[in-house]
């Protein structure tokens, strides 16, 4: 309230701002330029202060018309004003209806109102005339009412759908508006992702009686609406009915005419209300009928859209059968080539089979001619160890002491005293020999290694580089697999 009350405090401001001030400026100048002329009529005051008629008059021209334009909009506001009042409480008197329960709306409807039982008749029969007539009225607008309550229970109980997936389906359909395209076929295709526990011909069923539903309610607000106009018309032409039998008996009480002729006013009258009875009952058949018809566009328009539908669905199912076909036929092509490259690959392994075997055969008897030689290496070097162990048995026999007991030689140089100083020097026989043995492995223990003999074999057909090669030399294990103190952790992530 305070906002509205601050909305119109702004509004009336900006109305006096714009309407009212420039009004009394205008009034004031021209008191104030008419009061100067009276003071000083001649033509100079006139050029001292500037005064031109001619535009003042155009100024005030131009202020009435705008006040006429602002008035002609206000008149405009006033009339939509009140048309928006008649509206709600129209729109209220339908609230009310549909928010009742049964017995206030059988109250609702068949109680009579106030205004008609105020009216001061002159006749007492007219006014229990307008009363059953409205009771009347009142009784096939409740009975049509029942019967569509009657309906929308009987919808109701057979849409035995849960809360939530009803939820769930109001919400998606309110999703896709009414003139989308294929809209029907959208929002059901979305409702089986939603509830996929809900086959489409229950989702087809749910949408016709839920339609249903929708279209029985729709005419339930329209019949309560149109018993609110109904009852208000009814309302307008019984008091304008006892406003004339009123005026009409007054006037025959004044001219002081027989009672026949308030009789006959007031056969008049009933013969109107009959009339105007007559009129509503031909209103309500002409209503059920529209309502019929559009009932019947509707079904005709659901019964073309599923022709389409199905016939959409027949052009679908033979493309996806022509899809299926041609994804058959490059199968089987597929596979023609598959079992060809197959056999290819087969021909090629048995080829590389027959070489593997010559290679084998081959470093066989390389192996064997190895052995042989390291064999006679052998016993070549055992003979040259004998010769040598006899050539240093025949040093030690030279260098033997076999010298007497000599003091003079004890005193004398040394032979190694004079080789220093040059006396007596020969050559001397050096034993190329090396300083001690390496314990290492062997040919025979080199050869025997499966890795060695592997990569000997991928190099020989020109494979050690390749893929293939990289692959398979780090899976192959050693003869003898290292102790597990031994292994290295140094680079393993």
């Amino acid at each position: 309230m305070w906002n509205l009350a601050h909305k119109l405090s702004e509004e009336r401001d900006a109305y006096h701002t714009n309407t009212v001030v420039p009004i009394w400026q205008l009034r004031e100048n021209l008191k104030f330029r008419l009061s100067e002329m009276q003071h000083y009529p001649s033509e100079e005051s006139c050029l001292k202060y500037k005064f031109n008629p001619v535009e003042v008059l155009q100024q005030i021209d131009f202020v009435k018309k705008q006040q006429k334009a602002i008035w002609e909009f206000l008149n405009l506001e006033s009339l939509a004003l009140e048309e928006e009042l008649e509206d709600s409480k129209t729109k209220h008197f339908l609230l009310q209806a549909l928010a009742q329960s049964s017995e206030e709306k059988n109250g609702l409807f068949h109680k009579v109102p106030s205004a008609l039982l105020s009216l001061e008749c002159p006749c007492p029969g007219l006014k229990a005339l307008v009363i059953d007539e409205y009771r009347k009225l009142a009784s096939e607008y409740w009975s049509k009412l029942q019967e569509i309550d009657q309906q929308l229970n009987v919808i109701y109980r057979n849409i035995n759908w849960k809360e939530d997936d009803q939820w769930v389906y109001q919400t998606v359909i309110n999703q896709y508006p009414s003139d989308l395209l294929r809209r029907r076929t959208l929002y059901l295709d979305v409702l089986q992702r939603y509830l996929p526990h809900k086959s489409r011909h229950d989702l087809v069923v749910h949408e016709k009686a839920w339609d249903r539903y929708h279209f029985t309610k729709n005419q339930r607000k329209l019949l309560i609406l149109n018993w609110a106009q109904a009852r208000k018309a009814f309302l307008f032409k019984a008091v304008t009915a006892v406003a004339e039998a009123s005026a009409a008996h007054e006037t025959e009480l004044a001219l002081a005419n027989t009672r026949q002729k308030q009789q006959e006013l007031c056969d008049d009258l009933k013969a109107k209300v009959l009339q105007w009875r007559v009129q509503q009952e031909e209103a309500a058949k002409l209503e059920a009928a529209i309502a019929t018809r559009r009932k019947q566009k509707k079904d005709e328009k659901e019964r073309v859209q599923k022709e389409q539908e199905m016939i959409r669905r027949a052009q679908e199912k033979e493309k996806v059968k022509k899809y299926w076909a041609e994804k058959q036929l490059k199968r089987q092509e597929q596979e023609e080539k598959y079992i060809q490259r197959l056999e290819e690959l087969r021909k090629l392994l048995a080829e590389q089979a027959i070489k593997d075997r010559e290679r084998v055969k081959f470093r066989q008897a390389l192996l064997e001619k190895r052995l042989l030689e390291k064999k006679e290496l052998a016993l070549q070097e055992a003979h040259e160890a004998e010769e040598k162990e006899k050539c240093l048995e025949a040093l030690r026999q030279q260098v033997a002491v076999v010298a007497k007991l000599d003091p003079a030689r004890a005193v004398s140089d040394t032979v190694a005293s004079k080789a220093r100083m040059g006396i007596g020097t020969e050559e001397e026989f050096v034993l190329q020999k090396p300083l001690f043995k390496l314990h290492t492995y062997n040919e025979q223990q080199i050869i025997s290694d499966p890795r060695l003999r592997v990569e000997l074999a991928l190099r020989e057909a020109g494979l050690h580089k390749t893929l293939y090669a990289k692959e398979i030399l780090p899976k192959i294990p050693p003869l003898k697999l290292p102790r597990k103190d031994m292994e290295s952790t140094a680079f393993k992530p």
